[in-house]
């Protein structure tokens, strides 16, 4: 693995400007270039047994709402994973969505992510309407109910379609803090 640092170095030094995430290959993806209704960005960590343990819900979720104009993205900011390791993060939970890779962190702060699994739900316009927990399952590190009251992301997703505001457009995701985010 690259130095934080030296990771960055090469990543501008490949010609990528400072207003784009990245795709496994290294280039330049806007994932709101879809045009959906809905975009899910969905901040993970692969070391994030928390992450991971939303494989299942993701996966409903995405089900859920296929074909009604919602991209699902599974978003890493950390800029020393490689692109091997988050497809096989990918395969072994099955993940739904596309990945991408956020080096320099724009996503992030356009979604106000600070920890993984957080997510954050956008409209066709590309305004951040919800950001924070999947759901309520976790209360803190360490606390889970044994299902969740609250669909938080749920909720929102449907909200947006409906082009009705989010009742809870913020709520505090409990998490895998995001390396390397200030």
């Amino acid at each position: 693995m690259l130095s934080s640092v030296a990771g960055l170095a090469l990543f501008l030094a490949a010609g990528f400007s400072n207003q784009h995430a990245v795709d496994l290959k290294g280039q330049p993806i806007d994932p709101f270039s879809s045009h959906a209704a809905v975009t899910v960005l969905v901040f993970v960590r692969t070391d994030c047994p928390i992450t991971n343990r939303y494989a299942p819900e993701l996966q409903r979720l995405a089900q859920e709402f296929e074909g009604r104009s919602v991209a699902f993205w599974l978003v890493y900011p950390d800029q020393d994973e490689a692109p091997a390791h988050i497809e096989q993060h990918m395969r072994e939970f099955a993940f739904p969505g596309r990945p991408l890779r956020d080096p320099l962190h724009v996503l992030v702060k356009e979604a106000h992510a600070t920890v993984a699994p957080e997510a954050a739900v956008f409209n066709a316009a590309r305004q951040l309407k919800y950001h924070g927990r999947i759901d309520d399952r976790y209360v803190d590190i360490g606390r889970t109910r044994p299902a969740a009251q609250q669909h938080d992301l749920e909720d929102a997703i449907q909200a947006v379609l409906a082009g009705k505001p989010v009742a809870h457009p913020q709520t505090r995701a409990i998490g895998c803090s995001l390396a390397d985010v200030e």
